[in-house]
């Protein structure tokens, strides 16, 4: 587990420069299969981001839609 407080834009960034590093296939074995682990890790993270911005837009939306049937009841 990354104990950084990195950013969803920080993390893809990231993730952008190890793509390019390894497509480039001029790293030491040892190199790319840790810059792999570290892509692995960062893309759990993303996810994991992007899940907890799903969940909060659907608590957002909910809450609107109720603020929005409570209006049309007055």
């Amino acid at each position: 587990v990354l104990f950084r407080s990195e950013t969803f834009k920080q993390s893809m960034e990231r993730l952008d420069a190890i793509i390019e590093a390894l497509d480039r296939n001029e790293i030491e074995l040892e190199d790319a299969i840790q810059l792999f682990e570290e892509g692995l890790q960062l893309v759990k993270n993303c996810d994991a981001q992007l899940k907890q911005f799903e969940q909060r837009m659907n608590v957002l939306l909910a809450d609107e839609e109720e603020e929005d049937a409570g209006d049309a009841e007055v």
